[in-house]
């Protein structure tokens, strides 16, 4: 009797463990398009975005302690008061501990950001570095607190792409799960740091993952979303940057021409910044050598040359919200507004040929703007008659180097109208923009980030078709040893012997090539390569045919994802 009693308990608590296994399998392979899924990511969306709150936070504490100043939008004009040796030990000390963290916690010294993001969305199933993004973070930080030129939308966004991984792990995740969720942990990170929701699930999905499935939009809005009410809990539903009554209103019609003049203007901007980082970065990596400077005081000398200029200019100093803002009410002369710029360019490539952390965003935003103002006081000087204000050209001009810069047309023109809250300016932005991107992307590789990937030889500009072929590993692939339709190992010995071989780590990258020309006759043996004293263990064989379906397999896979 009391056997029976207990068979519908037993019952109940199989039926309720399988439920379980069955959700986690869920959660695990179709997460983005499950209920369950959204709650995950709504906890990674509130991570995210106390992860971007500290890290502001972060700045002002540090930046009060070694500035004597918490309002980071006046730093620019509380460093013009301090003395001289002040402004050139600050941001020295401040590299040569940037240095010395990264010398001790990364192998290479260099400080991650959106670059690395985008490179574990593509090639590691959403996952990044774990150890090397929390040292980046706090190398940013110091650098952003002690006069670095750079932005804090990099480090951010990796800093929540650390949470997101670590989630990741955990749930033993996919590949479309895990982007998905680094997705939710970037709109996050985006929308905390800058009060700007839509941009912030926009940038996710144009910048990061490069797609927009409408499995992922329901999820990365969530996340941005709580990351947004994190940002206002603290700082209240206000925009970055407020513009004059008069700064959004176009004359006349007849004025567009002038903003497609600006986005080919801005456009050629963008270029100029972005390789000019490049160029000095190898000017830098040059000069080390040729000197031997230890890796750890590259940073430090990096801190030595912006000291130098902010001497004579303290705008450079920091995210330079202060002359953003004096931009964009048209409180600069049209010197001014060229001089800064121009400065600003050499500061933000000197803090980045140092290694010193940060991200391109912010100091786009400020060049635009300045190239804006420049731009619109030449223009309204030339044809008062039928010309807005100038502060409308330089909104315009903001938007268009950053959009320029980021390869992100669409995510860049929201995230300016939510910075200023204007949102009848929309034309004159658009029509920029949309310029600006098509002229910087025939000039380099489509974005600052893609090009900082190319110049790794990760090659993710060209899409999928390119970058795929590195993600499959012959080892994965090959026609083991004994395999009915294996070729015969006496041959696979005889190529080994002649040399022609492929190791199990190698890539299909690397194969196909090989297997396109022909030189193994259609196949390649696979080995497992030996040391000095062993010989290579002979593990199967890779067919060409094999390789071509597992590209395919990989194409098909990565274009569901991306249209489901």
């Amino acid at each position: 009797m009391s056997q029976h009693r207990t068979d519908p308990v037993k019952s109940q608590v199989t039926a309720a463990r399988h439920a379980l296994r069955q959700g986690w399998q869920v959660v695990r392979h179709r997460g983005p398009s499950q209920v369950q899924f959204w709650f995950i990511a709504l906890v990674i969306g509130i991570a995210a975005g106390f992860a971007a709150l500290f890290f502001r936070k972060g700045i002002t504490a540090l930046q009060t302690f070694v500035y004597g100043h918490d309002d980071v939008r006046e730093l620019a004009s509380h460093a013009a008061t301090l003395s001289w040796y002040w402004l050139l030990i600050v941001p020295t000390l401040g590299g040569l501990a940037v240095g010395l963290l990264l010398h001790w916690t990364t192998r290479d010294g260099r400080s991650r950001g959106v670059a690395d993001v985008i490179e574990g969305a593509a090639l590691n199933d959403g996952r990044v570095e774990h150890k090397e993004g929390l040292a980046s973070a706090a190398a940013s930080l110091i650098t952003l607190s002690t006069g670095g030129s750079t932005g804090r939308e990099g480090p951010v966004v990796h800093l929540a792409a650390v949470i997101s991984s670590w989630v990741s792990t955990r749930l033993h995740a996919d590949g479309i799960t895990g982007r998905d969720l680094l997705g939710c942990a970037v709109a996050a990170a985006v929308s905390a740091s800058f009060n700007a929701p839509i941009a912030g699930a926009l940038f996710a999905l144009e910048v990061v993952l490069r797609h927009f499935a409408l499995h992922a939009f329901a999820p990365i809005v969530i996340a941005s979303v709580a990351g947004t009410v994190i940002n206002r809990l603290e700082f209240g539903d206000i925009t970055e940057f407020s513009l004059p009554p008069e700064g959004g209103a176009l004359a006349f019609y007849v004025e567009l021409p002038a903003f497609l003049i600006l986005g080919l203007v801005s456009g050629i901007v963008a270029v100029v910044l972005m390789r000019s980082v490049f160029l000095t970065d190898k000017i830098g990596t040059y000069l080390q050598d040729a000197t031997g400077l230890p890796p750890y005081l590259r940073p430090a000398v990096a801190g030595v040359l912006l000291g130098a200029l902010a001497i004579w200019y303290p705008h450079i100093i920091g995210v330079g919200y202060q002359t953003t803002s004096a931009a964009l009410t048209g409180s600069l002369l049209l010197h001014e507004a060229i001089v800064f710029a121009a400065l600003k360019v050499i500061a933000v490539s000197i803090t980045m040929t140092g290694r010193m952390g940060g991200g391109i965003f912010s100091p786009a935003l400020m060049i635009g703007a300045l190239v804006g103002l420049a731009f619109g006081l030449v223009a309204t000087g030339v044809f008062p008659e039928v010309s807005g204000s100038e502060t409308l050209y330089a909104l315009a001009g903001m938007g268009a180097v950053a959009a320029a810069v980021l390869g992100a047309p669409i995510s860049t023109t929201l995230i300016v109208f939510e910075l200023t809250g204007d949102w009848q300016t929309g034309i004159a932005v658009m029509v920029s923009v949309s310029l600006s991107t098509v002229v910087s992307s025939r000039l380099v590789d489509r974005s600052f980030f893609l090009t900082q990937l190319e110049h790794r030889n990760v090659h993710l500009a060209a899409g999928p078709q390119a970058y795929l072929l590195a993600t499959v590993r012959v080892g994965r692939i090959m026609r083991p040893l004994g395999h009915a339709h294996a070729p015969p190992e006496d041959d696979l010995w005889d190529m080994i012997a002649d040399g022609k071989f492929l190791s199990a780590s190698a890539t299909l990258e690397e194969a196909l090539p090989i297997l396109d020309r022909g030189a193994g006759g259609g196949f390649m043996p696979v080995v497992s390569p030996g040391s000095a004293r062993t010989a290579p263990k002979l593990l199967g064989a890779v067919t060409h045919v094999d390789a071509l379906k597992a590209y395919n397999r990989a194409l098909a896979a990565i274009a569901a994802e991306e249209h489901s």
